[in-house]
């Protein structure tokens, strides 16, 4: 299942914004997805690796990341987000 990179809904900001916040400096690791992970970016610029799929998302954008992915987060310049797993 690819990744999803859209704009959000109204009323997905409204769910995301009562969710906690998780911010990262410029930096590069590895990553595995043991459940889904829906987030809200505030802040920031990342591209995300996976087999067969780039991404690249900011502030404004609503990404779901897929149960059982693995991937590589490249945080190009400082994020800040909503997120919330499951």
């Amino acid at each position: 299942m690819p990744i999803e990179v859209r704009k959000p809904s109204p009323d997905e900001i409204a769910r995301m914004k009562r969710c906690p916040i998780w911010e990262k400096e410029r930096s590069e690791f590895a990553w595995h997805y043991d459940e889904s992970e829906t987030c809200l970016i505030l802040e920031g610029e990342v591209t995300v690796e996976s087999p067969g799929q780039t991404v690249r998302f900011g502030p404004g954008d609503y990404v779901v990341f897929p149960e059982g992915l693995d991937c590589t987060w490249k945080v190009l310049k400082p994020v800040r987000k909503h997120y919330k797993f499951g």
